[in-house]
């Protein structure tokens, strides 16, 4: 797979004016301080990369793709509810209720069991959260389905002992998401990215083991 370059300096649109590329930046800058903060020590389970590197990772594939300063803001932001010891109240103070309300459609409810219905209760939650919600969804899936590709090529189907659930649970969900993605309209410009990671994994268990550097 292609390497990743975190995002460590925000890549916007251009503003329509110096004030509000300012700001702008101004705020990036200070959801990654946040996000490098509270996500010290804490790394993914299926590669093993530290966690900050997959939020950026998520954030930089929405810059790319010409999502708003916002959403790239809540992409940073999008895991800090549910795995570290930041609030929604603390979100919406330092960002604004907007920025809030889509970290807060992608804070999973871990209280529901079994993994399955926990993961379709949240996908409809964020379909009918809107299209910006969708679009961190989509990207945060595009960078599980790399990290299990990274992971698979390190130990085969061992990497479902990293995740604590089996990839044929996973690939389940994975492909329910990209039906879910699949519908919104315009589609999404890395919407095919997830499809086509998501191909590989299948490839990949198909052979005979993982295939070095795939794409």
């Amino acid at each position: 797979m292609a390497d990743r370059a975190p995002l460590t300096e925000p890549r916007l649109m251009p503003a329509t004016s110096t004030e509000t590329e300012d700001r702008d930046k101004g705020m990036l800058r200070r959801a990654h301080g946040l996000a490098e903060r509270e996500h010290e020590g804490q790394t993914r389970k299926a590669d093993g990369r530290p966690y900050l590197e997959h939020v950026t990772s998520v954030a930089d594939i929405l810059a790319d793709g010409g999502l708003g300063p916002d959403v790239v803001t809540a992409a940073l932001l999008h895991d800090a509810v549910e795995h570290t010891e930041v609030g929604l109240g603390q979100v919406a103070d330092e960002f604004g209720e907007g920025i809030a309300g889509l970290v807060a459609a992608m804070t999973d409810r871990e209280e529901i069991e079994p993994w399955e219905a926990r993961k379709d209760e949240h996908r409809s939650r964020v379909a009918a959260s809107g299209r910006d919600a969708c679009a961190i969804y989509a990207a945060d899936k595009l960078e599980g389905v790399r990290e299990a590709r990274a992971g698979y090529a390190e130990v085969g189907e061992a990497v479902q002992e990293r995740l604590g659930n089996s990839l044929e649970a996973r690939i389940a969900v994975w492909n329910a998401d990209v039906e879910m993605i699949d519908e919104l309209r315009p589609p999404l410009p890395f919407a095919d990215l997830l499809r086509t990671e998501l191909s590989g994994l299948l490839g990949e268990r198909a052979g005979d083991g993982p295939t070095p550097d795939a794409s």
